[in-house]
């Protein structure tokens, strides 16, 4: 078995995956939700989450190329190594492509940004093809983080119940 996870990679890895997961969640619901009140106040909560998904998930990031890349606990083919480390990659750029997109197009929007009511962003002028991009991004990378986020939980569930080698027991820091 490889070493055990220091207690910030656990930290990160659940802070900012179960953020992630919520603020993704309630984008999609937001998608569904016709306007109004209700669509406008959990938009600001959306997009508050957001920031601080960014900033988790930077700080993440600096943390793993500190502490370097996590070890896998079993062998595995190379076919499921170069997945299992693309998943990883995909998912950590994710959980910052995604937030950032989305501070891109409010920047782009010419609207000032705001964490729970706090201005950390000041409006500014609008900025039309940092909109349209941001946009792009931001609603075509759906598609792809769903079904890597399903390949990651599928590879967690095989090294639990398929391997058995511990895998989910080290990220709860066991």
């Amino acid at each position: 078995m490889s070493k055990s996870l220091s207690k910030p990679t656990i930290l990160f890895h659940w802070l900012t995956g179960l953020l992630f997961i919520a603020v993704f969640a309630l984008g999609l619901y937001l998608g569904e939700l016709p306007k109004g009140p209700e669509k406008f106040e959990l938009f600001a909560v959306h997009k508050s989450l957001g920031f601080i998904v960014l900033t988790a998930a930077v700080l993440r990031l600096f943390w793993r190329i500190k502490e370097g890349a996590i070890s896998s606990v079993s062998e595995m083919s190379k076919w499921q190594s170069v997945l299992s480390k693309s998943v990883h990659y995909l998912l950590l750029a994710a959980t910052i492509v995604m937030p950032a997109s989305g501070l891109m197009l409010n920047i782009g929007g010419g609207r000032a940004t705001e964490v729970f009511a706090i201005q950390v962003l000041a409006a500014g002028e609008k900025i039309g093809w940092l909109s349209g991009v941001a946009h792009f991004v931001h609603v075509q990378a759906v598609n792809i983080i769903i079904v890597v986020f399903i390949l990651h939980v599928a590879g967690a569930l095989k090294h639990e119940i398929i391997d058995k080698d511990g895998t989910l027991s080290r990220m709860f820091g066991r």
